[in-house]
Formats: structure tokens, C-alpha cells, sequence
């Protein structure tokens, strides 16, 4: 009988203190948002935005405030002065997952569960041993020389553990396409 591949889907993330792999970052300067992608060891993402503009066109100084700490702490450089987000790629950051409740936007009889950033600090590399997922997110295309040698080595030898758990690994099997 044939296997079916069973897919995730969202999932929040449990509360706790993880180490954080920055994947992707991008800024819409028209709107002044910018948006973080990241991932934890277990493969679990996240994604930090912060909209640097308010309604008025001008600049929002608390989360830019907010966005200067995240991005200096991931950089683990308190000096820095300003940055282009895509920097923040192949960064890490130990991050504390709290889960904050609201009412829903859509029904305020419903209650929503957000996981927000708490406590944050700086961090060289995952904590754990980080499952392919975790290593290989927003490499699709990457151009960047120096990350595929830093995590070539470890690349290989979680991705064979880690396809019989979950049948078939779409990622492993694509990646010359």
C-alpha cells in the first residue's frame, strides 16, 4: 500500500525559550513594514513584523525602537547604526515564546492566541540539533557564498533521519529542479 505524506499545518508555537535561525527579511519602504522570517531548531517559524511608518506617513518611534533592538541583538552588535534587513539573514537569536490572548478582530466572543517575542538575547548558532527543515529554510536560491559551506556539513545527516518520521521529504526530492 502506498504511503501518504502527511503535511503540518499551522501549529503555534509552544511557550518557552528557543534558539531563532533569521530565514528571510524584507521592508516595503512605501508602507514602512518590515518582516522577519525565522525558524527554530525543531523547524517551527515565526514571523516578527514591524511597521516602522504609522497612518500619517511618519515614522513610528516605538517600533522602530522595537525593530532596532530585535535587529542589533540578532546581529549580537549593540553599536550597530542602521541596517538593510536582509543583513539579518543566517543570524540567530534566543528568543522567549510568550503567548498573549485577545479578542478576535472578526468575533469578540472568540479569543485569538498570538506568540509574541519576550525576552531576547543574542545567539551563535541553535541550541539543539536542528532538524533539515531548520537549516535549509530560504535557501531555495541562495547567493550567499559563505552560508552553504557553514551548514553543508550538517545539511546531510538529519535530512535521512528525518524522512521516515514523515514520509516523503518534497524538499529532498525537488532540490535539483
Amino acid at each position: 500500500m502506498a504511503r501518504i505524506p502527511m503535511t503540518s499545518g499551522f501549529t503555534l508555537i509552544p511557550e518557552g525559550t528557543y534558539v531563532f535561525r533569521v530565514y528571510g527579511a524584507t521592508y516595503d519602504e512605501e508602507f514602512g513594514k518590515i518582516e522577519v522570517k525565522l525558524v527554530n531548531a525543531a523547524g517551527m517559524t515565526h514571523t516578527e513584523r514591524f511597521s516602522i511608518k504609522d497612518k500619517n506617513d511618519e515614522l513610528n518611534e516605538k517600533a522602530l525602537n522595537a525593530f532596532s533592538y530585535f535587529a542589533k541583538t540578532v546581529m549580537g552588535d549593540y553599536t550597530l547604526e542602521d541596517i538593510d534587513p536582509s543583513e539579518l539573514i543566517d543570524h540567530f537569536i534566543c528568543a522567549e515564546v510568550v503567548h498573549t490572548k485577545l479578542p478576535s478582530n472578526k468575533d469578540p466572543n472568540k479569543m485569538v492566541t498570538f506568540a509574541n517575542f519576550g525576552d531576547k538575547s543574542p545567539a551563535e548558532y541553535f541550541d539543539t540539533e536542528p532538524v533539515a527543515r531548520a537549516l535549509t529554510l530560504g535557501k531555495e536560491g541562495a547567493t550567499a557564498p559563505a552560508t552553504p559551506k557553514a551548514t553543508a556539513a550538517p545539511t546531510p545527516s538529519p535530512t535521512p533521519a528525518a524522512q521516515p518520521a514523515k514520509g516523503l521529504d518534497l524538499d529532498a526530492l525537488l532540490n535539483g529542479l
